[in-house]
């Protein structure tokens, strides 16, 4: 793929816990951001918990740490455009938590349309119901119509749960699943009609802090940098395409059900290929259409909506993108690791048809007048970003796991 694109061109908007500009294998990768966790020490480059500097690794790591040893991104031309929010976990109470989250998110993607990203990728989550966060939903119309495509992740309780998670299941905004090397969904990436395609997710190695310069992790939030890194590959290649098309193009050249679906709640429309994109992207469309159907937001036909095709859980969960030995369907598969970034694929790119992801405008609730008084209910925010990583060493006497066994996982 690299030899046809590497994103060259193409700006990324990590919009996280912050990227750390001194990381070997993003040093000349990262451009001016936007601080919004003003509260806090330091800004976009001072990364709170190693989160967005992870994220960041995945999309546009240059393998540069120790001599060419370090950790490749899928699309290691591209730059990024750190966007760091606020830690709202720390929040009073729930309510205080949901408006300072959905204000920092709307503000965030605001900024990146203004300032030339062409990406957003929001590896980060609050649970919700539709029309809870009407600042992200004019955010994101803003930015559509500005030419940019917004990527987050679906969230990580979906062997819990599997609440519903914003700005994912925002109109507009593509909703991002996580598999496992198994081609099946992550038994933990949430899944439901806002699910729109899925990545890797699973046993993601990527730059970050600590002796070795590598972590482990497992999340949609990583599979979410890859879809977003996969967008930039087609963009750097076709620059005078839409954000409409480049999506279009995604879908056209994506890894399906297996099961013949058109989608299903685990993976949506299927598993992104970015080899195929590159190679036989198909017609890109109209360059004034989303190909999505959940954007524009039409008014409700009825009271209530039918399910889509696929929503109970346990089909899905059982139908989520297994090959069964057929590897037809092998999607992308990302090592992100020591030296090299190894990327599988094999097959024919499988048609894509549109069906409703089944969200409907809802008024936001009534809350109270006042809220509770501090240190009552529990935020909703889900945070991805992991309390802590799990460096991978070069050194077998090092003290830290060895490539081969790097130890417990992080849900990213």
């Amino acid at each position: 793929m690299w030899k046809t694109s590497t994103g060259k061109g193409v700006t990324v908007a990590v919009v996280d816990t912050g990227v750390d500009p001194s990381n070997p294998d993003l040093q000349g990768r990262i451009v001016q951001g936007e601080d919004l966790a003003t509260d806090e020490a330091g800004d976009e480059t001072t990364d709170r918990n190693g989160h967005g500097t992870g994220m960041a690794g995945l999309i546009a790591g240059t393998g540069a740490y120790g001599g060419g040893q370090g950790s490749f991104g899928l699309a290691p031309g591209t730059k990024i455009m750190p966007i760091r929010l606020p830690d709202v976990t720390k929040s009073a109470n729930k309510w205080d938590s949901e408006a300072k989250f959905e204000d920092s998110v709307a503000t965030a993607i605001h900024y990146a349309a203004d300032h030339g990203a062409r990406v957003v990728n929001i590896s980060q989550a609050i649970s919700g119901e539709p029309g809870d966060f009407p600042k992200i939903t004019k955010a994101v119309d803003f930015a559509l119509k500005k030419g940019v495509l917004i990527f987050a992740g679906t969230g990580n309780d979906g062997d819990k749960d599997n609440s519903l998670g914003f700005p994912a299941a925002t109109p507009g905004v593509v909703g991002v699943g996580a598999i496992g090397k198994n081609l099946h969904r992550a038994a933990w990436s949430t899944h439901g009609a806002q699910v729109d395609m899925a990545a890797p997710g699973e046993d993601m190695l990527h730059a970050c802090g600590g002796k070795t310069g590598l972590c482990k992790t497992d999340g949609t939030s990583d599979a979410t940098a890859i879809a977003s890194a996969s967008a930039a590959l087609i963009w750097s290649k076709h620059p005078n395409w839409t954000n409409n098309q480049v999506l279009r193009v995604m879908l056209n050249t994506i890894g399906g059900p297996t099961d013949g679906a058109k989608r299903n709640d685990g993976i949506g429309y299927g598993i992104v290929r970015p080899r195929i994109a590159l190679k036989t992207p198909g017609n890109p469309g109209a360059a004034d259409k989303y190909p999505l159907p959940d954007y524009p937001v039409a008014a409700p036909k009825s009271p209530s909506v039918a399910p889509s095709k696929g929503t109970n859980a346990d089909k899905s969960a059982a139908a989520a993108a297994a090959s069964n030995g057929d590897d037809s369907n092998t999607p992308l598969w990302t090592g992100i690791g020591v030296g090299a970034a190894v990327v599988i694929t094999a097959g024919v790119a499988l048609g894509v048809a549109r069906s409703r992801k089944n969200r409907t405008a809802q008024q936001p609730p009534a809350y109270p007048q006042a809220s509770p008084a501090p240190g009552l209910g529990q935020p909703r925010y889900q945070p991805y970003g992991p309390p802590q990583n799990h460096p991978v060493s070069h050194d077998p006497n090092s003290p830290y796991s060895s490539p081969k066994e790097p130890g417990p996982t992080t849900r990213g």
